[in-house]
């Protein structure tokens, strides 16, 4: 078994060539542009790991690996426009960089590109393939547009939160541990155990996401503090903090919420460790990483071949950035 480290590295090293043409110029550069930015490849790296619990990579892993990157960066290019977002990893948003117009259409030729990997695979593998990555796809916008919709809304239940994260992030981390593992020849039991471990993971990254978003550090993290706040969105932070706060705090933090004050972001912290949600969050990542550890167990193959996946786990779980 490869460890992370040479997966990430072996993944990179066919990626980074350019994979758009040259013309129209501005429009395969800002599709491109953003791929140079890095990321932590997590979704390709996890397909290449599922493929290899049951033996070597099938070499047409790599075109389902490339084109859930694409289609993940995709979503980046889309998000940030309906987000408003002007940093991602760091550096300026696409749509901020060129213009929105550029960006929308620099989007939609990612999504395209991934669907000519996915193309490329032997035969035997498509029509399973392509039924799972079209399946994510819609969720992924479902959870989207659910995310946006919470956006307005004055109260957002846990499990309705946890549903769309579930969709908006979890499913692709899910369907990549799956995919790969239907390159590699697995049994459906293992198929399943494989998904559903990626799904908790998936959530056990979200809340950790959550919770770098208000309290990592900028300079580490890439991005502007305090955004999810700005944006106004429901994260598992604030549902907790309204779920624990006595009605005078909750009174406030509303209208927080509902105030351009130029303190909100630091307002809004504060009132988010008064009430021990930065504990809590901690707690609950850890909830859902055991979950997912648990299905992790289940998966059919020697102990020993697991160890990248539970190293990429630990990573995701402690990550900074």
């Amino acid at each position: 078994m490869s460890s992370l480290k040479e997966l990430s590295a072996l993944f990179e090293s066919q990626f980074k060539e350019r994979q758009f043409p040259e013309q129209p110029q501005q429009l395969y550069d800002a599709a491109q542009y953003l791929l140079t930015l890095g990321g932590k490849r997590i979704r390709p790296v996890l397909c290449l790991m599922a493929n290899e619990l049951f033996g070597e990579i099938n070499k047409d892993t790599f075109h389902v690996a490339n084109a859930i990157e694409l289609f993940h960066n995709f979503t980046l290019v889309h998000d940030d426009i309906m987000d408003k977002s002007a940093i991602r990893r760091g550096q300026p948003t696409v749509h901020t960089k060129y213009n929105e117009p550029t960006a929308l259409l620099a989007g939609d030729v990612m999504l395209v590109t991934g669907y000519e990997h996915l193309n490329k695979i032997q035969t035997k593998y498509l029509p399973r393939i392509l039924s799972l990555f079209n399946k994510t796809a819609k969720e992924v916008c479902e959870g989207q547009q659910l995310d946006m919709e919470f956006e307005n809304r004055e109260t957002v239940s846990f499990e309705e939160y946890e549903t769309m994260i579930t969709l908006k992030t979890s499913v692709a981390l899910a369907a990549s541990m799956e995919l790969g593992a239907i390159m590699g020849g697995a049994g459906l039991h293992n198929q399943h155990h494989l998904y559903e471990f990626g799904k908790f993971l998936g959530v056990s990254f979200q809340v950790q996401d959550d919770y770098l978003d208000a309290f990592g550090d900028p300079q580490k993290f890439g991005k502007t503090p305090g955004g999810d706040i700005v944006a106004n969105k429901k994260t598992f932070l604030l549902i907790h903090a309204l779920n624990v706060a006595d009605n005078d705090t909750k009174a406030s933090l509303n209208q927080l919420f509902l105030s351009k004050d130029e303190h909100k972001v630091e307002s809004v912290l504060q009132i988010y460790k008064d009430c021990g949600v930065d504990d809590w969050a901690r707690q609950l990542k850890n909830e859902y990483y055991q979950k997912a550890m648990i299905h992790l167990e289940e998966v059919a193959v020697i102990e020993k071949r697991k160890g990248p996946l539970k190293e990429l786990a630990a990573y995701l779980l402690n990550r900074s950035v």
